[in-house]
């Protein structure tokens, strides 16, 4: 049984008469030392995973596509030298043609394709040409092809023009127009008539056309594969966006919060039940907007000018719909829940009020999360970077194709059938691994970054309240370095526990949710009342051991920064609090947590709403920085304004949590009556009981 916490923090003797030496405990030793050993370990492996990544990766790879010799287009490093020719251009429709076929074996990635400045377009009254880049007897530079429009048709031998009008090079002609679709040409299945007239004339050969031509590249460029490296681009193109509203706008937005706290406590849940609504509203609208719903702001896969009768459509928008119906959900059940809590809002005021009488006590609490923020700041900026020259490492190869791809080599003076095929990036198996390890990374250091602001937040708040609530010079002169200081040097270990635990419950329910939506494609619904009930159960449980496990750890880690146990033995010290006095604060906790929540999700929903009208502008809506979709960049912005945000309002969040957990002991140890307890709470918690005994009764 553990001992009364009373004679552990020196507020009166203990047992054997002995009085401690201060309000925090001293006496500690190095907790879970094995875990911070783990901790230590898996950090350097994430390291060396991310040296990977960046030896092997190239985040241009996300965007750009390769050519048939292997380069990677804008690559100024190439051979030739292909910088700003960013556009993918596949020169021979019939490869284009026959790689569509249900039935063929020629695949879009073998057929021959080049860099261009832009996408070509046939003449309204000859037929123009685009050549291979200019080699061997082709005495122009890289430079002076581009100012020819890619097109040296009247420098040819006989000898390679008729290997020309047998479409295999080194000119093609150019008969269906092309726009620029995700930096590659996709084919308008519309052959201009005077370009194929001219082309019969000369004698070339027949030209396949039909949708095919369209669907083949339109296919490959929709892709799932592409579409997700699209999506990883998207969050690199968009880094300004990231740091202005996933860093800056939360710190400001949180900081301010935390002020109006302070000294407009009565009316900040009012404000931040109201502004969540409006909030939720807006970004569900701008969903709608660039769904295609609303006005005429749709994201479109087509970049710069354009025929504006021409649409042309992809995933992004279909993701985008489905976004939309889901904020319509959520937005729906978000107003009700907000009307449903209306009536228990002065309740959390009071909660809020002592919060707010902690925060101006000990006023190192308001700065303090700025030392996290930074620090997490740093980590992700560098977590990103890494993450998208992981996703990009795969190794440049050379396809292994039976199907003829034949074309004119400039330098040997001939057809050549050898090494004709494309090259592709493979992935091997274990980019996937390290990928994985990367993301369970960036789960573990964020919720440990978390955890070890919460415990430093914990130690400071206990310290005033087993002050009676006053100034006291038993209470350490800036308590919040002092208990960052016990907490670097005893209970890391119990901080990396907590957080690996965290971390794996969450990590065991994205992936059962993951199969569970695989499932239920494959197969459909249980359709007897039992297996509807036991399949909604089995959902409600899984919500219900995470939002536990959360609230377990939260609480482990005050009584980490109290006693400087374990984190097991802490769990179960703050587990056997809350289980005894569950009836007393259950319900004052719950409505405070749901109003900070509430203020977490404001921040971070504002995050989402600058991102989208940030990356409305030109220079994220056309040109060379165009996003693929504003979804990803919206969805890490509203993502890390709630991390900023958690740090911040961590310093409420624990100050009440802790307050109440030390209630919770000082009424157990005083026989029912808190002795250390502010006033204010008190009146809170009696106000409760009051009311709640007033309902039995009726």
């Amino acid at each position: 049984m553990r001992g009364s916490l009373g004679a552990v923090m020196g507020r009166y003797p203990s047992s054997d008469g002995s009085q401690a030496d201060g309000i925090i405990r001293h006496n500690r030793k190095c907790r879970d030392v094995v875990f911070l050993v783990f901790f230590i370990a898996f950090w350097i492996a994430m390291i060396v995973n991310s040296s990977f990544g960046f030896n092997q990766g190239n985040p241009l790879r996300l965007t750009y596509g390769l050519d048939y010799k292997g380069n990677l287009c804008g690559d100024k490093h190439a051979d030739p030298n292909l910088r700003q020719l960013e556009l993918r251009y596949w020169m021979n429709p019939n490869q284009v043609y026959e790689s569509g076929l249900k039935n063929s074996l020629f695949e879009l990635a073998d057929a021959r394709s080049i860099c261009l400045l832009d996408c070509p377009v046939p003449s309204e009254d000859s037929l123009d040409w685009v050549c291979d880049y200019p080699a061997g007897d082709i005495h122009l530079s890289t430079d002076e092809w581009i100012d020819r429009n890619y097109d040296y048709f009247e420098f040819l031998t006989p000898e390679m023009r008729n290997s020309s009008f047998q479409l295999l090079g080194p000119c093609y002609p150019v008969i269906y127009p092309s726009v620029n679709v995700f930096w590659n040409c996709q084919f308008i299945a519309r052959a201009s008539n005077m370009s194929l007239r001219h082309w019969q004339q000369m004698g070339g050969v027949n030209i396949n056309g039909g949708l095919v031509i369209d669907k083949a590249i339109h296919e490959s460029v929709d892709s799932r594969s592409a579409v997700l490296k699209r999506y990883m681009a998207d969050i690199g193109k968009s880094w300004p966006v990231l740091i202005v509203c996933g860093g800056i706008l939360p710190l400001f937005l949180s900081v301010i919060w935390l002020l109006l706290i302070r000294h407009f406590v009565a009316g900040m849940p009012w404000i931040t039940v109201t502004l969540f609504n409006i909030l939720i509203i807006s970004v569900t609208m701008l969903f709608y907007s660039k769904a295609g719903w609303i006005g005429n702001d749709a994201v479109s896969p087509i970049i710069g000018e354009h025929d504006p009768y021409l649409h042309v459509y992809g995933r992004e928008i279909n993701h985008l719909r489905v976004a939309a119906i889901l904020m319509t959900v959520v937005t729906s059940f978000a107003i009700l829940a907000s009307i449903a809590i209306v009536r228990r809002i002065l309740m959390a005021t009071s909660v809020l009020k002592v919060a707010a009488k902690v925060i101006g006590e000990v006023q190192a609490l308001m700065m303090f999360p700025m030392m996290p923020f930074i620090i997490l700041a740093i980590f992700y900026m560098f977590w990103f970077s890494a993450a998208l020259h992981l996703l990009s490492s795969g190794v440049i190869r050379q396809n292994y194709c039976s199907s003829n791809c034949c074309a004119y080599d400039l330098k040997s003076n001939r057809v050549s059938c050898e090494n004709c095929c494309g090259y592709s990036i493979k992935y091997t198996p274990h980019i996937g691994v390290a990928i994985f390890f990367h993301l369970i990374g960036c789960y573990w250091a964020t919720h440990f970054f978390i955890a070890c602001s919460s415990t430093v937040i914990a130690g400071a708040v206990a310290s005033y309240y087993w002050a009676s609530g006053e100034t006291s010079p038993e209470i350490p002169f800036l308590p919040v370095f002092a208990s960052m200081k016990r907490l670097v040097r005893y209970s890391l270990g119990s901080v990396a526990v907590g957080s690996l635990v965290l971390s794996f419950t969450e990590s065991i329910h994205f992936i059962l949710e993951s199969i569970r939506r695989k499932l239920k494609v494959s197969y459909t619904a249980p359709e007897t009342c039992f297996g509807k009930m036991a399949y909604h159960s089995s959902r409600c449980s899984l919500n219900c051991i995470q939002w536990t496990m959360k609230s377990i750890n939260r609480n482990a880690y005050i009584m980490i920064a109290i006693m400087g146990k374990s984190f097991f033995k802490s769990s179960g010290i703050a587990t056997e609090l809350i289980m005894n006095n569950i009836l007393r604060i259950g319900k004052v906790n719950v409505v405070g947590d749901v109003v900070l929540c509430l203020g977490k999700l404001c921040v971070g929903l504002s995050s989402a709403l600058f991102s989208f009208l940030m990356l409305n502008t030109h220079k994220y809506a056309s040109a060379h920085n165009k996003i693929s979709s504003p979804l990803f960049p919206v969805l890490i912005c509203w993502g890390l304004g709630y991390v900023v945000a958690t740090l911040f309002f961590g310093v409420v969040e624990m100050s009440i949590d802790t307050i109440i957990l030390s209630f919770c002991q000082d009424s157990e140890e005083h026989q029912g009556t808190a002795q250390f307890a502010p006033p204010l709470l008190l009146e809170t918690l009696n106000d409760d009981r009051n009311a709640m005994q007033r309902r039995l009764t009726q």
